[in-house]
C-alpha cells in the first residue's frame, strides 16, 4: 500500500440477475473521505455495496481495499472493514454491551479493552440508559445503532453502510450522523447509500450518482454543478436531471 492507494477501487464490477443489476461500474473512494452513492430504487446501489462488502460475489470485474484484492484475500478485506446494512440483525436475548463484547471477542479483542470500546461507542449513539436492557424490546433505530457499534468494535478503516438512516428518529438519525463524521474525522473512510439528498449533501465530501448500475457522474457537490452548468441548484434537481438523461437514453 502507497499513499495513494485508495481506500475503495472498483473496476468494471458486473453483477445480473435477470438483468444487469450493477453494469461494469467503476469507483474510487479515498482514504480519509466520506463518499455517498445515491440513485433511484433498482440502480444498484445495495448490490453494489454487497459486493464491495464481500456479501455477493461479482460476475465480473475487481474490487480493492487498501490496496487488498477483496476477491483473492476476502478474509483480509473484511478485517479492515464494517459493514452495516438497513436491517439491523443483532441478537435480540443479549443487551447491547453483551452483543458488542461477543462480537469484539470473535475479533480477539481482549476483554478489558473491548468494554471499555464498547460502553464509550453505546454512550456516543445515545444509548447510555440501556446498556443493561435485552434488544428483543428495542425499536429500529435503537436496534440500528447497537448492530452499528457492533460493526466500529474493532476499529475498521472503511465503513460501508446501506441506507443507515432509514426508518430511524431525528435524535436517533443525529447520534449515527455525528458518529459517523467523528470516524471520518479520525482519518475513517465512510462511503454510504442514502435517498435522503440532505444528507449527502451535508456530509459527503464526495457524491456519486447511480443509475441503471452504472456511475453517471461523481465529484462534490460544487463540481457537480459545474458539470452540469447549473451553479445554484440544489442536489435534489442535479439527481434528477442525470438520473432522468440516464434513464431516457
Amino acid at each position: 500500500m502507497t499513499p495513494d492507494t485508495p481506500a475503495l477501487a472498483v473496476r468494471g464490477l458486473t453483477k445480473c440477475f435477470e438483468r444487469p443489476a450493477v453494469d461494469g461500474l467503476d469507483l474510487i473512494v479515498r482514504v480519509g473521505e466520506f463518499y455517498a452513492l445515491v440513485g433511484p430504487n433498482g440502480a444498484g446501489k445495495t448490490t453494489t455495496l454487497r459486493m464491495v462488502a464481500g456479501l455477493l460475489r461479482p460476475d465480473a470485474g475487481r474490487i480493492e481495499i487498501f490496496g487488498i484484492d477483496a476477491l483473492r484475500e476476502p478474509i483480509a478485506a473484511k478485517q479492515v472493514m464494517a459493514w452495516v446494512s438497513d436491517e439491523p440483525m443483532i441478537y435480540d436475548k443479549l443487551t447491547p454491551l453483551e452483543y458488542l463484547e461477543f462480537v469484539a471477542g470473535l475479533w480477539g479483542i481482549d476483554a478489558a479493552r473491548s468494554g471499555e470500546a464498547a460502553r464509550e461507542l453505546l454512550v456516543s449513539l445515545g444509548l447510555e440508559a440501556h446498556l443493561h436492557e435485552r434488544c428483543e424490546g428495542f425499536s429500529k433505530g435503537m436496534r440500528q445503532k447497537v448492530a452499528l457499534a457492533g460493526a466500529l468494535i474493532h476499529d475498521p478503516q472503511l465503513i460501508i453502510l446501506d441506507e443507515p438512516l432509514t426508518g430511524l428518529d431525528a435524535v436517533s438519525a443525529r447520534h449515527v450522523k455525528g458518529l459517523l463524521a467523528e470516524r471520518v474525522r479520525r482519518g475513517g473512510t465512510v462511503i454510504m447509500t442514502t435517498h435522503i439528498l440532505e444528507v449527502a449533501e451535508r456530509m459527503a465530501d464526495r457524491i456519486g450518482v447511480i443509475a441503471a448500475g452504472r456511475i453517471v457522474a461523481e465529484g462534490t457537490l460544487a463540481e457537480l454543478r459545474q458539470q452540469n452548468g447549473a451553479n445554484d441548484t440544489s442536489l435534489e434537481e442535479l439527481f434528477i436531471a442525470l438520473v432522468d438523461v440516464e434513464l431516457a437514453s
